[in-house]
C-alpha cells in the first residue's frame, strides 16, 4: 500500500504559520509595548498627584495649627460673658439664658 499524501504541501503552511506566528508576537509585542506606555505615564501622574496632595496635606495642618494657637489666645483674651455668647451661638438649639442687650431704665423698660 501506498502512504496517504496529501494533495497539497504542508510546508506552505508551515511558512504561513509562522509568518502569521510572527506577526502575532509583534502585534503581542506592540500591544505589551503600548500598555507598558499607559502604565508608566498613569504611574507619573499619579506620583505627580500624590506629592501635589501632600504639599497640600502639610499647608492644611500648618494652617490647622496656626488656626488652634489662635483660637487658644483668643479664648485666654475673652471674657466670660463674651465667651458664654460665644458658646450660644455654635449651639442654637440649646436656649442661653436671657441676658439684657441694653441696659434697662429706672422704669422697666430699655432705653
Amino acid at each position: 500500500m501506498m502512504a496517504f499524501q496529501p494533495p497539497y504541501s504542508p510546508s506552505l503552511f508551515r511558512k504561513r504559520d509562522n509568518a502569521s506566528g510572527a506577526s502575532v508576537v509583534a502585534i503581542d509585542n506592540k500591544i505589551e509595548q503600548a500598555m507598558d506606555l499607559v502604565k508608566n505615564h498613569l504611574m507619573y501622574a499619579v506620583r505627580e498627584e500624590v506629592e501635589i496632595l501632600k504639599e497640600q496635606i502639610r499647608e492644611l495642618v500648618e494652617k490647622n495649627s496656626q488656626l488652634e494657637r489662635e483660637n487658644t489666645l483668643l479664648k485666654t483674651l475673652a471674657s466670660p460673658e463674651q465667651l458664654e455668647k460665644f458658646q450660644s451661638r455654635l449651639s442654637p438649639e440649646e436656649p442661653a439664658p436671657e441676658t439684657p442687650q441694653a441696659p434697662e431704665a429706672p422704669g422697666g423698660s430699655a432705653v
